[in-house]
């Protein structure tokens, strides 16, 4: 018998004992520690493994088709990408097949839960998840990364504040390149703008949805589409401008700031059709402008749309800081004061009104949302406690994206599998 050909990023104990030897297919328990997670549709054999704590995906495969895929998803982590960290790949010889493993995306959930237990007619839920597969596709492609099958099946999602973070976990079809061709990326596009239809109808059917409903989804499928488009625009448009306009660049980066990209380089140039005015060019950077700077004032290594919300809170206790002295407080000195007196007491009570769904800091991302919709509602500020207290009953408005905590909400906790 041909021995396994190990390659584990992490050799803990509990990996390296697993029963390599063997056919993924005969895992079973209590040999395995596997635990009962529900997939999506998958070409190949998928199972989660607990091991030294932590929680594996294993997925059987054509050894050359694996080799390839665990070589992508080391470069989209090198590249700082989203999608799931590789963490070993394992050649079976002897029964002329892979085994691909890696690491169980914490706090992750497919499509399906966000669907499935939310009312259809709340689309600005749905409005948020394509918003986060187009901006997922733009950040692939802005890094030479042609997906080939983005589907929603193929990707994972959580919580950023009100956002949605979008990640790629197959990436069975995906090549990088330098750069991607116009064409490379609109065929890109079309395969999703068809997959997330696809995706959407089929979930409609089994929830038994009205009929008039699928046409609904296929609408808001092909928006995806345009939501690409207006953000590759975005960060690849080279505005021309008068000499004398130069402070309209500002605007430029403002709107690029505002959706989290940092700008690495700018340059005015004279432009060619009319040198009398000035071409700008962008470098934009990832998409951590909010997050690197909470981070470089607290610490705090938080999703970028967490980020936002956090620092416009953090801003809003400056100013009243500022307003009690009676003398400027600088943000540095804020900072310190907001973590110690208002985001480590309040992000605990909030965790606790949701019923420690999530993560604390996303809960309170919620409650400050909760806050302000409420406060709009009543004319007024209605204070903390009535949003705690909202929050804790699920008595907010039902566009919110804290509504989308139920999905943050596990049905169980992951089982060990029992034997038959």
């Amino acid at each position: 018998m041909r021995p396994p050909e190990l390659r584990l990023r992490a050799p803990t104990p509990g990996l390296l004992g697993l029963p390599w030897d063997r056919p993924l297919s005969e895992w079973v328990v209590p040999e395995v520690p596997l635990r009962d997670i529900a997939v999506g549709a998958s070409r190949h054999l998928v199972k989660f493994v607990d091991a030294d704590g932590l929680l594996w995906a294993v997925k059987d495969m054509p050894p050359r088709i694996a080799a390839k895929e665990y070589d992508v998803l080391r470069r989209l982590e090198e590249m700082g990408l989203p999608a799931v960290h590789p963490a070993g790949l394992v050649l079976q010889p002897e029964f002329e097949t892979a085994i691909l493993v890696t690491r169980y995306l914490e706090g992750s959930w497919q499509y399906r839960r966000l669907f499935m237990r939310l009312p259809p007619d709340q689309p600005r839920h749905r409005a948020r998840l394509l918003d986060a597969m187009a901006g997922l596709l733009v950040e692939l492609h802005r890094h030479g990364v042609f997906w080939g099958d983005c589907s929603l099946a193929n990707t994972l999602f959580s919580r950023d504040g009100q956002l949605l973070q979008a990640w790629l976990v197959d990436a069975e079809t995906s090549e990088i390149h330098p750069t991607l061709s116009r064409g490379q990326r609109r065929h890109d596009l079309e395969i999703m703008v068809e997959n997330v239809a696809e995706g959407l109808v089929d979930l409609a059917e089994r929830l038994g949805l009205p009929e008039e409903m699928h046409q609904t989804l296929i609408a808001e499928a092909e928006q995806v589409q345009a939501r690409y488009e207006t953000l590759w625009e975005l960060l690849h448009a080279e505005p021309v401008f008068g000499f004398n306009d130069r402070y309209r660049v500002e605007g430029t980066i403002r709107r690029l700031n505002e959706l989290g990209f940092a700008v690495d380089e700018l340059a005015l140039r004279p432009d060619a059709a009319d040198p009398s005015r000035m071409r700008v060019r962008v470098a934009v950077g990832d998409r951590r402008y909010h997050a690197q700077h909470l981070r470089d004032l607290t610490g705090l290594d938080v999703g970028e749309g967490q980020a936002a919300i956090l620092l416009g809170d953090l801003h809003a206790y400056q100013a009243q800081l500022c307003l009690e002295a009676g003398h400027d407080v600088d943000e540095s000195t804020a900072a310190r004061l907001w973590v110690i007196e208002v985001l480590t007491p309040y992000e605990q009570l909030a965790h606790q009104a949701v019923r420690h769904a999530g993560t604390p800091i996303q809960a309170y991302c919620d409650l400050l949302e909760v806050r302000w919709l409420l406060s709009e509602q009543a004319g007024r500020d209605v204070g903390t406690n009535k949003a705690l207290a909202a929050l804790a009953g699920d008595v907010i408005p039902t566009d919110s994206a804290a509504k989308m905590a139920v999905a943050e909400v596990p049905t169980a906790p992951f089982p060990v599998l029992d034997p038959d």
